[in-house]
């Protein structure tokens, strides 16, 4: 309990920031999607023979995984709250959509019959009799809808929306941190909780008060989702630097952006942790973010899906800049010194244990261990998919996991091996064992910054500001860097200002 309230502590500002943007993201949503449904719905009533069908097709919609729907919209809206919100809406149409559907059709044929013998025509029968009768069943629909993105809405930091995802996600990279696990996940319920508790209210006040209730909660709805956009002045930024989920990419995309603003009067913005690397790139490629740091062995390996012709660092990267350029009309700057190439890793006790020193050797108790891999190495040629090829190896317990949560795995027994970085600070902090690559089934990693022809064009300064980490951060360096980050909750951009300034590439 102690460790959480300091966590706490030490995170109010984030958590508050992320509340208002998890909050934002689903109120938008639930509006846009009562706005599609209610009114779809109601026109559904008068069109019984295609009620059926279009209510099928939200249901199917709904059905579609969450991150499916991300990973498809991305290449047409980029990343950030465009697609979490267009997502989100999808998700929130069925129950609005089925409810108000539902609750028009159960209105008594009696009272309808009445208002039509009154005189009433269609649209006056359903604004003076269906509909305020008809409120409390489509309010209960918005209330599930709601909770449904409330609850959604986590997932929208996979790709730079923000919210309370943000530090959930963090934990996890954290070696799934219970506690910031938790100043993630709690404040999420609980939000839900509250705005169900006050879409209830509204739905008992909709027996007496009808249409007009509806029209409350839409403007009480409206102003939290514009109070932000009238109190939010920040200037817009020229650069958007992004980055992949980890310590390591966040230290390096403030290095970028601590040079950037110091010899320009350019304003950059930061998007960390946008997930695995298919989704950054993506978003490179569609132009939500302007430059990312990636890797060499990634840029030939994945994005250009060719093998390293060499196990040389610097024809490596001649590779990878000539390919991504040719390819894709994107630029590499220089590379730093450090490698963070793959590696597979266990505990000390198991490598002494069976005499384990090279990859190969695991060849022997294939069929006795367990591995904890990350979806994205089990699949890569430069990954288990190449183990098995080049070291002829099946592993006939191979669990996938997220990145966060395999050291914690490893710690823990539940797994004996994993794929690991060489410079990610677990290996410090568990002290683990790498196997040696012999064959060289791994190619150099060097990280550089990536970014496209057209924004070197535009800025051609960049190069010479960001080539000045060319040649800098050692393995050591960066593995300590992280460690401060990952174990010792330093800031990212304190761990990245201090490195700078110690080189002297940076001002103190």
């Amino acid at each position: 309990m102690n460790e959480f309230i300091t966590v706490f502590q030490n995170r109010q500002e984030m958590l508050w920031e992320t509340i208002l943007e998890h909050l934002q993201i689903s109120m938008i949503s639930l509006i846009i999607a009562t706005l599609i449904a209610v009114p779809l719905g109601l026109l559904l009533t008068r069109y019984p023979r295609a009620a059926e069908p279009v209510i099928g097709i939200s249901a199917i919609l709904q059905t579609i995984p969450s991150l499916a729907v991300l990973a498809f919209l991305i290449p047409f809206f980029g990343i950030g709250t465009t697609p979490a919100i267009i997502a989100l809406i999808l998700y929130g149409l069925l129950p609005i959509l089925r409810n108000t559907y539902t609750g028009i059709k159960e209105v008594d044929p009696a009272l309808k019959e009445a208002a039509t013998g009154m005189g009433m025509n269609s649209l006056k029968r359903l604004t003076k009799v269906e509909l305020p009768i008809a409120m409390p069943v489509i309010m209960a629909g918005i209330r599930t809808a709601m909770v449904l993105i409330v609850g959604t809405t986590t997932i929208a930091a996979l790709i730079g929306a923000g919210g309370l995802g943000e530090i959930i996600l963090l934990g996890l990279d954290r070696g799934a941190d219970i506690n910031l696990i938790l100043l993630g996940a709690v404040p999420a319920a609980l939000l839900a909780i509250i705005l169900d508790l006050v879409l209830r209210m509204l739905e008992q006040l909709s027996k007496k008060a009808g249409l007009k209730t509806f029209i409350a909660m839409l403007i009480i709805a409206v102003l939290i989702v514009a109070t932000p956009f009238i109190f939010n002045g920040q200037m817009k930024a020229d650069l958007v630097i992004g980055g992949k989920m980890g310590s390591e990419p966040e230290i390096l995309m403030n290095m970028y952006q601590l040079l950037i603003e110091e010899e320009t009067d350019l304003n950059v913005k930061l998007e960390p942790n946008l997930g695995k690397t298919d989704f950054v790139f993506r978003a490179l490629q569609e132009g939500s973010i302007d430059i990312f740091p990636e890797f060499t062995g990634t840029a030939i390996v994945t994005h250009l899906e060719q093998e390293a012709g060499s196990n040389d660092a610097r024809e490596v990267y001649e590779q990878a800049k000539q390919g991504m350029k040719e390819e894709y009309d994107m630029d590499f700057l220089e590379p730093m010194e450090y490698n963070n190439t793959y590696a597979v890793a266990t505990t000390k006790e198991l490598a002494e244990r069976y005499n384990l020193e090279e990859i190969g050797d695991l060849k022997q108790i294939e069929n006795e261990i367990t591995a904890g891999f990350t979806l994205e190495f089990k699949d890569r040629k430069d990954g288990y998919a190449g183990m098995q090829e080049v070291y002829n190896l099946d592993i006939s317990d191979l669990k996938t996991m997220e990145a966060g949560i395999r050291e914690t795995a490893l710690a823990n027994g539940e797994v004996d091996i994993i794929d690991a970085y060489a410079p990610e600070s677990y290996m410090i902090e568990l002290d683990l064992v790498t196997l040696e690559d012999p064959e060289n089934l791994f190619p150099p990693y060097q990280g550089a910054p990536l970014l496209r022809e057209d924004t070197l064009a535009e800025y051609p300064e960049l190069e010479d500001i960001l080539n000045q980490l060319s040649g800098k951060i050692t393995d050591e360096q960066m593995r300590q860097m992280n460690y401060q980050v990952d174990y010792e909750d330093r800031s990212p951009n304190d761990v990245a200002r201090e490195y700078l300034v110690s080189e002297g590439i940076l001002d103190s």
